[in-house]
């Protein structure tokens, strides 16, 4: 041994499966003393990190290969502090495939930086997020999120509309699901046409009972609408991607998976507050999709 202290992989592992757990660094340090007998510096740990991070390179390339070939994906988002700035961590996740990425952007940039959807032929569930739709594969909309938005319409606002699109909603839920029981590929052809053309006339209904605001005359620039009306819209204008789950069985009605994997990304800043470094977020990042893979 060349230096008076050495780890082998067996530490090495530990910690950075300590700070997979949440673990900050002074706690994780603490752990190994009490558990392990084991005296290391937070710099240390950090080190162990970085290594084990660079070593997992070419698994997040492999994950990421698989991805692009996947026929479903899951995609995300969600807020983190780093060094006390406004970072974004996306998610491109399937059941068995998880890959993070850190940026500063939550658009476009981010997504051409990912480097998934720009080649990704499958169908790709999410949340609406405009950036998404900037890309040619097949979309599918997470309609646990629509079902909110429909519960606060009819319960707060009264609308009659948004109940009756809320039943029918999750009335298709409950058909894709017995199809899926029972084997099925896909909802036969006519059944399907049927839910949608009640979609569709749910949302005429909702049309003449919701008018667009109109701009006084001599007002310039986008009128404000109500929070009804841009929901009719957005249905109306992403509605082969509300269908996506009806027309596919391979589709999930929410994007559970996504939001799951983003939980923990969640939890951490819960935790520690911050990441301290941008190296340190994209560390902890790429080590948690390769463990979330694995699992």
């Amino acid at each position: 041994m060349a230096a008076p202290i050495q780890y082998g992989p067996l530490i090495g592992a530990a910690v950075v499966y300590l700070t997979q757990q949440l673990l900050p660094l002074e706690r994780t340090c603490e752990v190994l003393s009490d558990l392990l007998g084991v005296q290391m510096s937070e710099a240390t740990v950090g080190e162990l990190i970085m290594r084990a991070a660079c070593a997992l390179a070419p698994v997040e390339q492999q994950i990421k290969e698989a991805l692009i070939q996947a026929a479903v994906l899951h995609q995300d988002e969600t807020g983190v502090s780093v060094a006390l700035k406004r970072y974004w961590e996306h998610v491109t996740s399937t059941a068995t495939l998880t890959r993070y990425h850190v940026d500063q952007s939550r658009g476009q940039d981010a997504l051409n930086a990912i480097g998934i959807l720009p080649v990704f032929t499958g169908i790709s569930i999410h949340d609406a997020w405009g950036s998404y739709f900037l890309y040619d594969c097949e979309h599918a909309l997470c309609l646990v999120h629509v079902l909110r938005e429909l519960v606060f319409q009819a319960e707060q606002q009264g609308a009659l509309w948004a109940a009756d699109l809320k039943d029918l909603l999750l009335s298709m839920k409950q058909a894709t699901q017995q199809a899926r029981e029972q084997g099925k590929r896909w909802l036969d052809p006519l059944e399907v046409l049927d839910w949608e053309a009640a979609f569709l006339r749910v949302l005429d209904e909702g049309d003449r009972v919701t008018p667009r605001a109109t701009a006084p005359p001599g007002t310039k620039g986008r009128i404000k609408q109500s929070a009804a009306r841009n929901l009719l819209d957005r249905l109306r204008k992403h509605q082969q991607a509300v269908f996506c789950f009806l027309e596919d069985l391979r589709v999930d009605f929410d994007n559970n998976q996504a939001e799951r994997d983003l939980r923990m990304l969640k939890v951490q800043q819960k935790v520690s507050g911050c990441f301290r470094s941008l190296a340190g977020a994209q560390a902890f990042s790429r080590i948690r999709g390769y463990v979330s893979t694995l699992r």
